[in-house]
C-alpha cells in the first residue's frame, strides 16, 4: 500500500502487542521502528481523516507522511492514554491548520468555546456539536487555535486540561493518571482555563 512505503524495516523479533505497550516502549526507547509499526496499524484511519478534510488523494497521502514525522516528537512530549483517539485528534487538527492557512478571513474565538465553572459541574467538557458544516468548521478552527495556546500553559495545567477536556476523563481519573490530588486537579483546571482564555483573546 502506498502509505506504507516510508515505514522503517520491521525485524522479526518480539514486539509490543497493544497500542499502550507500543506507546510506552517508544517513549522509553525512541525506537522509530516501533513507532512505524504502531502507526501502520492506524494509517487507514489517518488517511480517511485527512481525505475527509482535504478532499485530495495526493495531499492526503502527503499529510499522512507528515503526521508520522510529527508523531516522532509529539508522542514523546505528551501523555497519551488512548492512542487511536489521540491520533484522530492530531490528524484532524493538522488538516484544519492546512485549511486555515488557505482562508483569508481571521476567525475570532467563538462565544462559549472554553468551558466555564458551570460546564465543569455539569460534566460538559467540549462545545456542543454545531448544526451545519460551516459552524463545525468555525468551531474546529477555534479548537485548533486553543490547542496552540495549550502549549503555552505550565505542564501541570496543560496535562489536566488535555485529560479532562480533550480526553474526557473525570476528576478522579485525572487525579489517578497524574498523581495530583483532587484539589490540585481542580486548581490546575481553573487556572489553566483562565490562561487559555487570556491566550485566545490576544
Amino acid at each position: 500500500m502506498f502509505l506504507k512505503r516510508f515505514l522503517p524495516f520491521r525485524s522479526p523479533s518480539s514486539r509490543p502487542q497493544t497500542d499502550a505497550e507500543y506507546v510506552a516502549t517508544y517513549r522509553e526507547s525512541g525506537d522509530l521502528e516501533l513507532l512505524g509499526e504502531l502507526y501502520e496499524r492506524h494509517m487507514d484511519l489517518v488517511y480517511a481523516v485527512c481525505f475527509k478534510y482535504l478532499r485530495d488523494e495526493e495531499e492526503s497521502r502527503d499529510a499522512v507522511m507528515q503526521l508520522f514525522e510529527q508523531l516522532i516528537h509529539d508522542l514523546r512530549r505528551h501523555e497519551v492514554s488512548n492512542f487511536k483517539s489521540w491520533l484522530h485528534s492530531v490528524a484532524r487538527n493538522y488538516c484544519l491548520m492546512i485549511l486555515r492557512s488557505r482562508k483569508t478571513a481571521v476567525v475570532e474565538p467563538a462565544d462559549g468555546l472554553l468551558p466555564t465553572d458551570d460546564d465543569e459541574r455539569a460534566g460538559q467538557r467540549l462545545p456542543v456539536q454545531p448544526d451545519d458544516d460551516d459552524d463545525a468548521f468555525y468551531l474546529e478552527e477555534n479548537l485548533n487555535r486553543m490547542n496552540g495556546c495549550l502549549q503555552t500553559l505550565p505542564p501541570q495545567q496543560r496535562q489536566c486540561i488535555e485529560l479532562f477536556y480533550l480526553q474526557e476523563k473525570s476528576y478522579v481519573e485525572v487525579a489517578e493518571l497524574t498523581g495530583f490530588d483532587l484539589k490540585q486537579v481542580k486548581s490546575f483546571l481553573q487556572n489553566g482555563r483562565r490562561n487559555l482564555k487570556n491566550c485566545m483573546s490576544q
